[in-house]
Parts: C-alpha cells; sequence; structure tokens
C-alpha cells in the first residue's frame, strides 16, 4: 500500500460492493443485502409484498391477469434398504422452447445429502446453493454433520419467508445419517413432507406409473437402479419437456455415487430391443 501511494496511483475496489458504495450511485445496502446476508433479499417497496403483487396482475381495463409459468422436468426419489436413489432427466425448458439439454437437476449439499430442483432454476439453484453454505458452516461450528431432516426443516423455513411472492421450488432433499437414509419434499410455500418416494415435475404422473408398480423396501441396488432409470426415461418418452441425460445417484453410508448419465435416446433403443426379444 505505501508503495501504491508512493507512485501516486489510487487503489481500485475489489468488489462490485466496494465499488457501488464509493461511487455513491444507490444504496448499496438496500439493493444488494444478499451479498452480506443470503437469506436477504431485495423486494418491491409495498407495505404487504404478497398482497401487492396482486395490482400487478391487472390489465388497463382491471382485468386480471392470470400469471402462468411454464416449468418442465421430471425428477424423482426413493428410500429402500440400500440407502436413497435419486434419478433426474437434463432438460431446462421456458415455454415449448427447449433451452437445454444438459443441466444437473441434482446439487450436492453435503458429502451425505443432496438436492433435486424442479420449478424455476434460478430459484432453486440459489437456495440449494443457501443451504449447502448454511450446512457447510453448521458443520464447522459443531464438528458434525447436519441431519437430513434438519436441513431439509432450514430450507423450508427459510423460503417460507418468501411466500406468495413469486418463487417457484419442487425440491427433494435426500441423504445418509445417523438415522439412515432420509428423504425429503419441500416446495417455494415452505411445505415440507417426509416420505419414501416422491416425484417432481411435469412428468411425474409418467414416472409414478412406473414406480407404483416397481417399487418395494427390498430392493437390491441393481433393481432400484433399473427402477429410476426406467421411470424417468418413460416420463421423457411422453412428456415434451422433459429429456436429455437420464442421471441415476445413489446415496447410502459410504457417501455419493454417481451410478450412471444416459441419454433417453440410447434408453429408447435399448428398452425397444428388450420387448423384441
Amino acid at each position: 500500500m505505501a508503495l501504491v501511494e508512493l507512485c501516486g496511483l489510487v487503489s481500485r475496489p475489489t468488489t462490485f460492493v466496494e465499488e457501488a458504495k464509493r461511487s455513491g450511485e444507490f444504496d448499496c445496502d438496500a439493493y444488494c443485502g444478499n451479498f452480506v446476508d443470503n437469506n436477504k433479499l431485495l423486494l418491491p417497496p409495498l407495505p404487504l409484498v404478497s398482497r401487492g403483487l396482486n395490482a400487478f396482475t391487472e390489465d388497463e381495463s382491471g382485468r386480471k391477469v392470470k400469471l402462468d409459468y411454464d416449468h418442465g422436468t421430471t425428477t424423482l426419489g426413493f428410500r429402500y434398504r440400500g440407502g436413497v436413489v435419486l434419478t433426474v432427466d437434463s432438460r431446462a425448458t421456458g415455454g415449448q422452447f427447449i433451452g437445454s439439454q444438459s443441466v444437473r437437476k441434482i446439487l450436492r449439499i453435503s458429502d451425505h445429502i443432496l438436492g433435486t430442483m424442479a420449478g424455476g432454476a434460478s430459484d432453486c439453484v440459489y437456495w440449494l446453493r443457501v443451504l449447502a453454505k448454511e450446512c457447510g458452516l453448521y458443520e464447522l461450528r459443531n464438528r458434525q454433520p447436519m441431519s437430513v431432516a434438519a436441513a431439509s426443516k432450514l430450507l423450508a423455513n427459510m423460503v417460507y419467508n418468501y411466500k406468495g411472492m413469486g418463487l417457484s421450488m419442487g425440491c427433494m432433499i435426500a441423504g445418509y445419517d445417523k438415522k439412515g437414509p432420509g428423504l425429503y419434499y419441500v416446495d417455494s410455500d415452505g411445505r415440507r413432507t417426509v416420505g419414501n418416494l416422491f416425484s417432481v415435475g411435469s412428468g411425474s404422473s409418467y414416472a409414478y406409473g412406473i414406480l407404483d408398480g416397481g417399487y418395494n423396501w427390498n430392493l437390491t441396488d441393481d433393481e432400484a437402479y433399473d427402477l429410476g432409470r426406467r421411470a424417468i426415461y418413460h416420463a421423457t418418452h411422453r412428456d415434451a419437456y422433459s429429456g436429455g441425460t437420464v442421471r441415476v445417484y445413489h446415496i447410502n453410508a459410504e457417501g455419493v455415487k454417481i451410478i450412471s448419465e444416459e441419454d433417453c435416446k440410447d434408453l429408447h433403443d435399448k428398452y425397444q430391443e428388450e420387448k423384441m426379444q
């Protein structure tokens, strides 16, 4: 620093926050609060946000305008005696437009916990990353990993603060802890449900048709992988908003393991050949 001052150079701001504060163009604390506190997001300047947003859903003649968000995906997860299996597709859509065929919809929360994303991609990615940060801090402070139940409860509490404000999330929190395999469903309204089997997304009804017929607690590992893979494949075959790569993950006491990543077209050819035999 002394050499910089001696040469007459002005040190440049190292972060966007410092630059914004130095320029004085806007109130950085008000508009960039989540840079410091991830749970503090910028909200519209309304006394009751969840009610005030209704004023923006009317046209010039006063008629109500329905905000219909287009989502499309298929994710599933189930518990069995060998742990938890998560299977997802990889297609991202905006209405009838396919934005990507390579989205990773299973996100790492900790060494023994994973989260799936369905709904708004930005909402899911942001809050799952915040959850991953909180789980990491908890493990550093307490010298033990956060349980699956606690992680799902923390996510539900965080998003509940923004209920009715436009978030779109349908996440599964799955993992393995002292109590064994755990699976929870958490949505953007703060609802949290524990269960043995969930499927989320536009193709979930097709996936449930396969899961309900083949699921039981005593599945072997290979049977569980095949069940999840077939369920997602059938969803991608019938649901136009699901497709791409079918990814299968397994969580047990040893940690997280990636089982397979196969294109749904290759699976289609494989299953068609089985039918012909």
